[in-house]
């Protein structure tokens, strides 16, 4: 019952009008293409962003990696000196004879003429806490 009625209206055909609607056209596609760059900016500042930020966090876990790393070789480096003083310290001892001869009567049982050895074993570190 209701019927949509067309309204017949006319265009005023002038260059005015015509330099309006080739404007708005102009507006329209600038306004489309400003879209299109903001968006593809915004992608490669996405892009670039998401790059930078796993660049820096793997660099930042290898730095953690080398240096719980260079402690360890640090406290190593420790360990292996002190061992090589006491080697030093061996050296020295083993070039004293009366060190050699009471390390051999340890060691090795040796006696000098007339010396009886007594060996007395050892008590068992689990009888100690018992």
């Amino acid at each position: 019952m209701s019927s949509v009625k067309e309204k017949n209206i006319a265009k005023i055909e002038t260059t005015y009008v015509h330099q309006q609607e080739i404007a708005e056209i102009a507006s329209a596609r600038k306004r489309k293409l400003l879209f299109r760059r903001l968006t593809l900016f915004s992608v490669f500042a996405v892009i670039m962003s998401y790059l930078m930020i796993t660049s820096f966090v793997s660099q930042s876990s290898t730095l953690d990696k080398k240096v719980a790393q260079k402690k360890q070789l640090e406290q190593e480096l420790v360990q292996l000196k002190k061992q090589q003083e006491i080697l030093k310290e061996d050296i020295v001892k083993l070039n004293d004879d009366d060190y050699l001869a009471k390390l051999a009567r340890k060691e090795y049982f040796f006696s000098e003429n007339g010396e009886i050895i007594f060996n007395i074993p050892e008590e068992k570190e689990g009888k100690n806490n018992q």
